[in-house]
C-alpha cells in the first residue's frame, strides 16, 4: 500500500507492506536510524517518536496507520542550524545517558511529557517516563535533565 507520511518536515511517500511497523519504515525505508529497535514488544521505549506531537512507541504502530501523519524522530529535533533542542541540551549537560541506546526514545518521550505538563516534579518525571527503560543510568541524571529542560520550557 502507498503511504504519505511527513517525517521531520519532509514528505515521504512510499509503498509499504501492510504489516510493516513504523519503526522499520523509519529505519529501513526512510533511512533514519536514530530511532532504535529495542524489544519489539513495546516494553522498552527505545523506538519512541512523536506522532502528531505525541509520543508513541513506533514498534506498536504500523506505517499504514501513520499515513497522513507528521512524525518527528530524534534526527528532526535539533534546529536546522544544528543547535540542540532544550531536552537534548539538558541530557548533555546533566549526563542523562551512558551507553546511549535508550537516549533517542527517552529524549522523545521527555519532549512530549514536558509539552503535556511543563510543571513537572521528580515524581511526575519518573511516572511520565516509566514506559522507557534504561539499563545503565539508574535514572537520576535523566530525571534531572528532564526537570532542567522543563524549567526552560516554562
Amino acid at each position: 500500500m502507498r503511504v504519505r507520511i511527513t517525517v521531520n518536515d519532509r514528505v515521504e511517500e512510499h509503498d509499504v507492506e501492510a504489516r510493516q511497523l513504523l519503526v522499520h519504515f523509519l529505519r529501513e525505508t526512510v533511512g533514519l536510524t536514530g530511532t532504535n529497535v529495542g524489544c519489539d514488544t513495546s516494553s522498552c521505549g527505545a523506538c519512541t517518536v512523536l506522532l502528531d506531537g505525541e509520543s508513541v512507541k513506533s514498534c506498536t504502530i504500523l506505517a499504514a496507520q501513520a499515513d497522513g501523519a507528521a512524525i518527528t524522530t530524534i534526527e528532526g529535533l535539533a534546529g536546522r542550524d544544528g543547535s540542540l533542542h532544550p531536552v537534548q541540551q539538558a541530557f548533555r549537560e546533566h549526563h542523562g545517558l551512558q551507553c546511549g541506546f535508550c537516549t533517542p526514545g527517552m529524549v522523545m518521550a521527555a519532549v512530549s511529557l514536558i509539552a503535556e505538563n511543563p510543571e513537572l516534579d521528580e515524581a511526575g518525571v519518573r511516572l511520565g517516563l516509566e514506559g522507557n527503560l534504561c539499563r545503565c543510568t539508574g535514572y537520576h541524571n535523566i530525571v534531572q535533565a528532564v526537570l532542567a529542560a522543563a524549567s526552560v520550557a516554562r
